[in-house]
């Protein structure tokens, strides 16, 4: 095998054992993306009820529910101590990238 194929091989392979990782994070990325273009508005401040970012008090009970329950009340909508509206009110969002968000915003908040 020569030099160059070699070379090609071992980078190939080095991109095959990163892709995974970089998936991830552009996953985060993406869930941080829409949190600053759709729901900061409401959980930077707490309007309509909204739990903050980053407050570990206010996300705990809700964290607590589970993961499935907080993607379904972020996607479907939810009345309770506050109010969510379906996709933080943007329609446009797939459920993926409301999920990615939500992902976001719990882990800043635990």
């Amino acid at each position: 095998m020569s030099q160059k194929m070699t070379a090609k091989t071992i980078a190939m392979a080095a991109a095959l054992v990163a892709l995974p990782m970089t998936a991830g994070t552009a996953f985060a990325a993406d869930g941080e993306a829409v949190y600053k273009k759709t729901c900061k508005m409401c959980h930077a401040t707490g309007i309509a009820g909204a739990p903050k970012t980053g407050d570990a008090a206010a996300w705990k009970d809700r964290i607590a529910q589970g993961m499935d329950t907080l993607y379904t009340h972020s996607i479907k909508g939810f009345k309770g101590k506050g109010m969510m509206p379906p996709k933080g009110g943007n329609a446009k969002l797939s459920d993926d990238e409301v999920k990615a968000a939500v992902d976001y915003m719990v882990g800043q908040s635990k």
